[in-house]
């Protein structure tokens, strides 16, 4: 049920049987959610975490305006707020952007695991580490990035960290979204998404159409995105 989650952890690092075990028997139960759908309101306190086992969720930001502000995107295998474990609530709103499937945390149990089993402990606030660290690459976007920059690094991005996943490959992935998904992701109009998209098939490196990546010049996008997975720390080693 949440081979993702180990997956994306074994990419980093080697977990004992035990601690696999460990994570499985934390699930107390599965949730499922329609697009759309608020999993976690801000301000509210939670005793449960996320795990993303299918499809998308998002963190946003909402003005009073209305105008909504995408801070995160995840993908299968990620925990979307193991943080408000310590926390106790978020400043922000997690929704889901398909229908999705989550599996349910309690606190008390990630309590245990904190008490009984330190290493894995670690991995998991690796998690919460790899989240900021992708959180300062979207501040560099949005900041200094031109917009089809903006638009290349995110797909560079995605297609990574669902490879870790098995869901991507240099060819391509699924990604069913819209344009107003990625315009509230990237800080940029829908209009401006869909000419940024129209650059980036005219210069033959990807095309976005009917919920799919169809990536032909690999190389190429991640030269104009100046992407570096450098800030995704793929590489196994003891932690």
């Amino acid at each position: 049920m949440i081979e993702s989650l180990i997956r994306k952890l074994e990419r980093r690092d080697h977990l004992e049987d035990f601690e696999r075990k460990a994570l499985i028997e934390s699930v107390s139960e599965v949730r499922e959610y329609r697009p759309h759908e608020i999993v976690v309101r801000e301000r509210v306190e939670q005793d449960t975490s996320n795990l993303l086992l299918d499809g998308y969720l998002c963190r946003f930001k909402d003005l009073r305006d209305g105008r909504r502000q995408i801070v995160a995107l995840h993908v299968p295998g990620d925990f979307a707020d193991l943080h408000s474990f310590l926390l106790k609530h978020l400043e922000h709103n997690l929704a889901a952007l398909t229908p999705v499937r989550i599996a349910i945390f309690p606190h008390d149990r990630l309590r245990e695991i904190s008490e009984r089993w330190p290493h894995l402990t670690r991995m998991l606030w690796f998690s919460t580490l790899l989240d900021a660290a992708i959180h300062r690459q979207w501040i560099l976007s949005v900041g200094r990035r031109s917009a089809v920059a903006r638009i290349a690094h995110l797909f560079c991005e995605l297609r990574a960290r669902l490879e870790v996943v098995g869901q991507a490959t240099e060819a391509g992935f699924k990604l069913p979204l819209t344009q107003i998904d990625l315009a509230d992701a990237t800080g940029l109009t829908p209009v401006h998404v869909n000419r940024m998209l129209r650059e980036l098939r005219d210069r033959e490196l990807m095309e976005f159409r009917q919920g799919e990546v169809i990536i032909q010049n690999f190389a190429g996008l991640c030269r104009l995105a100046e992407f570096d997975p450098g800030y995704l720390y793929m590489e196994k080693q003891p932690r």
